[in-house]
């Protein structure tokens, strides 16, 4: 049995809800152990795992959030960065699985988070088990 925390952006909570809860149900379905720390934005999902990593006691995290289109470029700093600091964090040996949602709409938000549907925080969730298991197939 793994640790795996839920580091989400509670910013769209009714999409968020139905991330966790995609994800949760993964994990727990498997037999690891959960556990969720909330974060203001997408932009501090990475830093807190960075922490996370740092203070130990974690095997795997999934990053949940939804970052929707605005009238502005700062959906595009949001959604390219936060991915970015995710995919280093990978490339550092982290078994993350990336669930932030980047879409145009709350339609498109909805479809891809309900785990009736997309179950995109199950997949994210799978992502993560998936990078731990080949973590631990090279010995690490």
């Amino acid at each position: 049995m793994s640790r795996i925390l839920i580091v989400e952006a509670r910013f769209y909570e009714q999409f968020n809800d139905m991330l966790i809860a995609g994800a949760r149900s993964e994990l727990e379905a498997r037999g690891h152990d959960v556990s969720l720390l909330t974060v203001p934005g997408a932009l501090e999902i990475p830093g807190a795992i960075a922490l996370a990593v740092e203070a130990g006691g974690y095997d795997g995290f999934v990053a949940i959030g939804v970052v929707i289109r605005g009238e502005t470029y700062h959906f595009e700093i949001v959604a390219g960065e936060s991915a970015r600091a995710i995919m280093a964090l990978t490339m550092d040996g982290i078994a993350i699985g990336n669930g932030i949602l980047t879409v145009e709409n709350e339609d498109q938000a909805l479809v891809r988070a309900d785990p009736a549907q997309k179950d995109k925080g199950g997949e994210a969730a799978k992502a993560a088990l998936a990078l731990l298991e080949i973590r631990e197939s090279f010995g690490l």
